[in-house]
């Protein structure tokens, strides 16, 4: 599917109205990191990744990891708006009678893993993707991780087998929007300087504006020509879109608590309520 910078800013504001109203519906759920992510998803699902959402396990299709799995609203809003299942099932979100699980699992169409608990997304992308090699496909792997996410060893183990096996069809998304669970990454496990580090591990890492399109797309397309494993450094805010929600760690893990601020949320994010 093409489309133009404006029609992502409509698809990725789309997505974020869904996130706000699954979150709200179910009061549960993961706002803030699924706003910061949109961006990024949008590009992914809607310019850059070859998929068929009438054949989500063609065995050629590009593969994508959302390591970061409490996100999940992101990604489930991403695949029903471009049209792995309804729109309408996302009304079903972390309720008893849904396949919308809380944290990500691989029983919705479009889902490759499941996934929540941290640390593990890459080490599965660098399987999938030196799998790819040995079967001849031709298919990219990307892996979405959290910036607290960074701080499980097991990251930095997965670093080491991509470079070990030269993986240059495997390209990992860092969502740095500088928040985790319990406050600012700055605070519970500073990381110096994370793009040097990866660099150490042999990575090709780029660094850009996670909410850019430009900068999202030219970083993709960069890493498709890359010789090596390609690391992207995405800078974003988390809750990206709602002034309340914007650099907020309360709403890491909480859904809008009234309905002012429900609709208070969706009318920034374009609905006519």
């Amino acid at each position: 599917m093409e489309a133009t910078q404006i029609d992502l800013s409509d698809i990725a504001l789309k997505i974020r109205r869904e996130i706000i109203r699954m979150v709200y519906n179910a009061q549960s759920g993961h706002p803030g990191g699924s706003l910061s992510v949109t961006d990024i998803l949008t590009v992914l699902y809607f310019k850059e990744m070859n998929i068929d959402p009438n054949k989500p396990k063609d065995p050629k299709r590009d593969r994508l990891i959302l390591s970061k799995g409490h996100a999940s609203p992101a990604l489930y809003a991403t695949l029903a708006i471009r049209g792995f299942f309804p729109v309408s099932d996302l009304s079903g979100f972390r309720k008893l009678d849904s396949h919308l699980e809380g944290h990500v699992t691989r029983e919705v169409p479009g889902v490759e893993v499941s996934t929540g608990s941290l640390g593990q997304g890459l080490g599965i992308g660098v399987g999938m993707a030196l799998a790819g090699r040995l079967d001849g496909m031709q298919y990219r792997v990307y892996v979405i991780l959290g910036d607290g996410e960074m701080e499980e060893g097991n990251v930095w183990e997965s670093l080491m087998a991509g470079y070990k096996y030269n993986l240059n069809n495997i390209t990992a998304i860092l969502d740095k929007n500088g928040i985790q669970l319990d406050g600012y990454t700055k605070d519970i496990m500073p990381m110096h300087d994370i793009k040097s580090m990866v660099e150490s591990f042999g990575w090709n890492v780029i660094e850009i504006d996670g909410h850019n399109y430009d900068q999202i797309h030219e970083a993709v397309q960069a890493s498709k020509n890359s010789d090596r494993p390609t690391f992207i450094i995405a800078n974003t805010v988390k809750g990206k879109g709602v002034d309340f929600m914007e650099n907020n760690p309360k709403y890491h893990g909480s859904p809008p608590e009234s309905k002012e601020l429900f609709e208070r949320a969706m009318k920034q994010l374009g609905e006519q309520i």
